[in-house]
Order: structure tokens, then sequence, then C-alpha cells
């Protein structure tokens, strides 16, 4: 069967139907079988989340779909990084490169629900799987004027962080991504706010993150509520955007690479 990868712009969710009205790969994905000519449908084996940009790998056959998965748990159990991101940072992590290890947790806060950190996670909030093990490797590939360009290859205890809260009735289900179960797909936003280098365009965590005399420090979640990321005047001129424009800024977190067996 066919192998694909495509490039996905921030904004466009996986899933979603002709009736929603809202655009979605998976309503694009019937007319791109057609345009290549292929018998079998189309699903996703491992794409980034709606916020993210980066690669999509389709697959038109479930074998290689079901080869591809055991290839990426056997590559985590194996402790390796199958997975990479990019992404543009406001703030440069004082380290050149590192790990990010935490665990993480739902936790309601009012009417949203957030990934919180929990730095030293008991064993049986682990067991209850009420708290994930976290780990991010990081990079930096670059850095000017108080942004960072960094490398992230991300692992999480039990599932991936890439792979999407889909209900699966079965592997065979058309543009079903995976049967695979939800982690967190905010854990490299919430590693990149416990570095205190948000990601630009996180205007979900980044409020985390304050700043007395330029030096940043981190609030408590209780603290903080989800509002538009706030840059500096120098930023913002630079980028070429008022402050009134700010909540069209995308997310600048990228799924860069995938390595295949």
């Amino acid at each position: 069967g066919a192998l694909l990868a495509l490039n996905k712009p921030p904004g466009l969710p996986i899933s979603g139907e002709w009736l929603s009205g809202d655009l979605s790969l998976s309503v694009l994905l019937p007319s791109l079988r057609r345009r290549l000519g292929l018998a079998a449908e189309l699903h996703v084996v491992k794409a980034p989340t709606r916020e993210c940009s980066g690669l999509i790998l389709l697959s038109s056959c479930h074998r290689t779909t079901e080869q591809l998965q055991r290839f990426f748990t056997a590559a985590r159990r194996r402790d390796q990084y199958p997975v990479t991101y990019h992404a543009v940072t406001v703030g440069v992590p004082a380290e050149a490169e590192g790990e990010i290890r935490t665990g993480l947790r739902w936790q309601q806060q009012g009417d949203a629900a957030m990934v919180v950190p929990v730095p030293v996670p008991g064993p049986r909030s682990l067991a209850r799987k009420e708290v994930k093990s976290t780990l991010t490797r990081y990079r930096v590939l670059g850095a000017a004027s108080g942004c960072a360009l960094l490398q992230l290859q991300p692992k999480t205890g039990g599932c991936p962080p890439e792979y999407y809260p889909l209900v699966c009735p079965s592997p065979a289900q058309s543009h079903c991504p995976t049967h695979f179960s939800l982690a967190f797909p905010e854990q490299l936003l919430v590693h990149l706010m416990l570095l205190l280098c948000p990601a630009l365009g996180d205007h979900q965590y980044s409020s985390r993150v304050g700043r007395v005399l330029g030096v940043p420090f981190l609030l408590p979640p209780e603290a903080t509520h989800t509002r538009t990321q706030v840059l500096d005047e120098e930023l913002l001129g630079r980028l070429g955007l008022s402050p009134w424009q700010l909540h069209h800024l995308p997310l600048h977190l990228h799924l860069h690479q995938l390595v295949l067996p």
C-alpha cells in the first residue's frame, strides 16, 4: 500500500465531518485518494495536533500502519527518539542542551482542563495513571534577539504525545489515526514553559511565565489564566505585528522529522 508524508499548516484539525462545515484532514482524504488514483482509503498513522504544523504520515495499508505502530512502541521502550519537533521560543534556555523530566496530569481550572507539572509524582498516582512520567530532550539550534530555535524530542510513559484523542472502534476504521490512547498533546508546550521559554504563539501556557525587570519566573497554575501571548515591543516590531493582531499568531511548533524502520 501507499505511504505518504504531507506538511500540515497550523490550525488544521485531523478529524472532522462534512456536516460540521469545518475543514479538516479527514474531510480532505477521500479527494486526495481519488487525485492520487489510490484504490484503498487513506488513514492517518501519525500527525501533530491541530495547533502544530508539520509532518503527517498517511497509509493506505492497515498492515503497514500496524507495523509502524509496533516500531514506534518498540523504539520508545528502547529509549530511542523517533519523533523530532522544532520550536521557536520566546526566550533562550540557560543551557544549550538538556532534558526536561516531570510528571504531568490534567487539572480543572474553571471551565477549562489544563495540563500541570508534577515534579515528584508518587508511585500510586503513576500506577493509577493519574500522572504520566514525561521526558523531552532539547537542543538549541540557534538564537537571536531573545528568541531561540529548539530541537525537541519527546517521550511519554505509556503512550506518545503525538497521538490523537479519537475513539476508534477498530484499527480498520477509515480516517482513524491510531488506536493508541491519549497522553498529553500539550507536553512540549508545558516543558517549554518549565524552561521559561514558551513557544512563540502559545496562547495557552505562556501566561505562566512572568517577568520582573526582564527576568523570567514561573507562576503557579492557580495564579494565571489562559490569554493571548504577551510579547515586548521590540519582538512585535520584528514580527511586523500590532498587539491586537497577536491572537492571530500561530503556534511555532513543527513536527520536523519521523524516523521510520
